[in-house]
């Protein structure tokens, strides 16, 4: 595959030639002139900000290593084949000066503001683009200042023990002859990404660009793992819905939440690559590039769609299990009611005959008094009297009673 003289820029734009521009060497000669006394003035910012932080060689890791170290990996690359493993920031720069088609990519994890600093010096990096990459919690995004790319990406992976998603931020400078990556989080992985390239030194000779496309990529790549997962995890809480879990309702927020971050990562990455891809004609980019952008963007779009249609599904359910909690509720509010009314229903029998058995009760009690002056006692018909006029207040109370359905 030939290189293109005139090579495009992630954003469509191409680049403009050397005569334009200066060779690569008279622009080393600019860093060295301008931006060398200010690295050695920032104890730190140059080669202090890379000491000890060597290359993982052996493994091309892309992750922080446990000595605390930010830069993970540094390689020079000519012809899309490695020719340098610099051990810190500032061989790295030394490196790249003395290679005049070389192309730099520079893998960092959580850096420190002295690393950044430098490296802004180095590569001209704007102060704001600087600022973004101290600072996690970005919305994704790309945006250009002048001759460099700054693109912000959030990686997602899928952890099975806690059935939750995991988010990580990305940020990627791309400038013509450089690619420095900050990771914020523990995703994305980015050494399968570099060992790939590293095996399609075809498509690494493209330059910086080629680098973008694979990160975007490996980003969106890293999304099915965790469309699966979310797709299992629906199917689950659709069980437990309608087995009646209590503990689903606090699952389906939880998740809802995750889809809401889903959505602010993938969302935004479909404007983002149809921008690069609306300058593909006017700018002339490589075609073989061109194929594996649209292949990316249809994949964002695809997983756009299934983010969307997972939130989605949760709404609905959560809007199902709240009709069926309201339904129990109310089923076991019936049943409270219809026990209340059968409790009523005991009381008033109940009560019905306490009323009926009191009559005779208080009549016997009265003439029961066996005081001396009671006219009553001397009848002949006093003792048949008051056998009928208990037996009449029972019978009037049972009626009563009977009517009212009390009995």
């Amino acid at each position: 595959m030939t290189r293109p003289q005139a090579r495009p820029q992630p954003d469509g734009s191409a680049r403009g030639s050397k005569a334009a521009r200066g060779t690569k060497t008279d622009r080393n000669g600019d860093r060295n002139r301008n931006r060398g006394p200010a690295r050695t003035t920032r104890a730190g910012a140059g080669a202090g900000a890379g000491a000890g932080a060597g290359a993982d060689a052996v493994t091309g890791g892309e992750a922080a290593r446990p000595n605390g170290d930010t830069l993970v990996q540094a390689a020079l690359y000519r012809d899309g084949v490695r020719v340098a493993t610099p051990a810190t920031l500032a061989d790295t720069f030394r490196e790249l000066r003395d290679q005049p088609d070389g192309m730099a990519w520079i893998g960092l994890a959580r850096p420190t503001e002295a690393e950044l600093l430098s490296l802004a010096a180095e590569f001209d990096l704007h102060e704001l683009a600087v600022e973004d990459a101290m600072e996690a919690h970005q919305r994704p995004k790309l945006e250009r200042y002048g001759e460099t790319l700054f693109v912000v990406l959030r990686a997602a992976r899928y952890l099975d023990a806690p059935e939750e998603v995991d988010f990580g931020e990305l940020h990627v400078f791309v400038g013509p002859d450089f690619v420095i990556t900050v990771r914020h989080g523990a995703a994305p992985d980015l050494t399968s990404v570099r060992r790939r390239m590293e095996d399609s030194p075809g498509l690494l000779k493209l330059g910086p660009e080629a680098v973008l496309y694979a990160i975007l990529d490996a980003v969106v790549d890293g999304y099915a793992p965790v469309v699966a997962g979310v797709q299992n995890d629906i199917d689950e809480i659709e069980t437990e819905v309608f087995s009646g879990d209590p503990a689903v309702s606090r699952r389906i927020y939880e998740l809802s939440r995750e889809m809401v971050e889903f959505q602010r990562a993938t969302r935004p990455l479909v404007s983002m690559l149809h921008a690069l891809m609306a300058g593909f004609a006017k700018y002339g980019t490589d075609e073989e590039l061109q194929r594996y952008l649209r292949d990316v963007a249809d994949h964002v779009t695809h997983t756009s769609e299934r983010v969307d249609g997972f939130r989605q599904a949760l709404t609905d359910i959560l809007t199902v299990n709240a009709t069926l909690v309201t339904q129990q509720q109310n089923a076991e509010m019936r049943a409270l009611a219809e026990a209340g009314f059968e409790q009523n229903e005991e009381i008033k029998k109940i009560s019905s005959w306490a009323a009926i058995l009191f009559a005779p009760t208080l009549v016997g009690t009265i003439y029961g008094m066996n005081f001396d002056t009671m006219p009553e006692l001397k009848w002949a018909a006093g003792y048949p009297f008051a056998i009928l006029l208990m037996a009449v207040v029972c019978v009037s109370l049972y009626f009563i009673f009977k009517r009212r359905d009390w009995l």
